[in-house]
């Protein structure tokens, strides 16, 4: 396929517009996603490949239920992609723990989930609170300071890079056209449809998606749509490969498929940088060991940093454009997690009769409140 004219022009060649332009492309739809080089700031690098549920939709229980539907229909988009692309990507769904190193650290965590789910509208899912003997139970080699956790059957993780490999190859498969170079410049509308201005050259769609992570600050407003998101940075550390002793994910801690430890806690308001800091990371490995202290025999082979795309209540924008019809606009945090839900129901949403009122509460529309006099 040429890049000429598109059904959908997906507008950002991360987890969240690959996932949307795979489920697009599957639909039978002429598709481009319109990525950036290699120097653009990604989530997906720096993604814990977690699928979770586990915690989520405090303040906005919408954002609860469609957590929790993506989670339950992840085994299925997992199984698609493979059975598309001969590709593994090593989903487990073991339920997750969230630990605590104190008893303060426990009742806080008991009071936010009674919190949530105390929310008027709240899907109800199952979780309970694991004392440190039952723990031993399915942790051996505990810390002395882990006193208990909560749990949460439907959590599970996956390998992110498999699951960023397999959308683009059934992507491209199915007939999608990939445009990395496009970084998207200007976008006017005709009739009907749009035109982009990209750094590769002229595109046209009757519809766009943007799906450009903290780019879509600017990219909103040419289709009338507010995108106040902001970076956040995340630093991840990660071990050498090790005999396997993780059976289940923590929100902080996992043990990938191929052996290694990832750990991750890092919540950092910087801006634009992905530096990473020892001061972060050995506060991150200094409470992993606190954890586990085998871990403290391990090597650290890598670190790095990447930018989490946030908006002010930390839930997902998805919105379509009133002064530009034909304009979608998605932009979250959790791209692993809502991977399926994204690829699936979203998908179908663009290709059809456009976002219905279930979405409402995501609108980017909430942040337009007058300021006080």
């Amino acid at each position: 396929m040429t890049p000429a004219g598109f059904d959908v022009a997906v507008i950002g060649g991360g987890l969240v517009g690959t996932a949307i332009g795979y489920g697009l492309v599957r639909r039978g739809l002429r598709v481009a996603i319109l990525d950036e080089d290699d120097t653009a700031y990604r989530a997906s690098r720096g993604n814990f490949a977690l699928v979770w549920v586990q915690s989520k939709g405090l303040g906005m229980p919408r954002y609860a239920g469609w957590t929790q539907h993506s989670a339950d229909i992840w085994a299925s988009f997992a199984a698609d992609l493979h059975a598309r692309t001969g590709i593994d990507v090593a989903y487990s769904r073991p339920g997750g723990f969230t630990l605590a190193l104190s008893e303060a650290e426990l009742e806080r965590r008991r009071a936010m989930l009674a919190r949530l789910h105390a929310q008027p509208g709240m899907i109800p899912y199952p979780y309970e609170f694991v004392d440190r003997t039952r723990l031993e139970q399915v942790f051996p080699g505990l810390g002395p300071e882990v006193v208990g956790a909560s749990y949460c059957p439907l959590d599970g993780h996956v390998n992110s890079l498999r699951l960023f490999r397999a959308l683009h190859t059934g992507f491209a498969a199915l007939g999608g056209c990939y445009l990395p170079g496009h970084k998207v410049e200007t976008i006017s509308g005709h009739s009907p449809g749009f035109s982009l201005a990209t750094a590769g050259g002229p595109i046209t769609a009757d519809r766009i998606v943007l799906a450009a992570g903290i780019g879509n600050a600017q990219l909103g407003p040419m289709v009338g749509i507010n995108a106040p998101v902001r970076p956040q940075r995340g630093q991840v550390i990660v071990t050498e490969k090790a005999a396997p002793f993780l059976t289940h994910p923590i929100v902080t801690l996992r043990q990938t498929d191929e052996g290694g430890i990832m750990i991750g806690d890092s919540l950092e308001e910087v801006g634009a940088d992905t530096h990473t800091g020892l001061g972060v990371l050995a506060t991150m490995a200094e409470r992993a060991v606190r954890m586990f202290p085998a871990l403290g025999r391990l090597n650290v082979v890598r670190t790095w940093a990447a930018l989490r795309v946030m908006t002010p209540d930390g839930f997902p924008i998805y919105d379509q454009s009133v002064a530009a019809p034909g304009a979608f606009l998605c932009t979250c945090h959790s791209g692993v997690t809502l991977a399926a839900v994204h690829a699936d129901e979203l998908a179908a949403m663009i290709a059809g009769n456009g976002l219905p009122d279930t979405l409402a509460p995501f609108s980017g529309r909430r942040f337009d409140v007058p300021a006080a006099a």
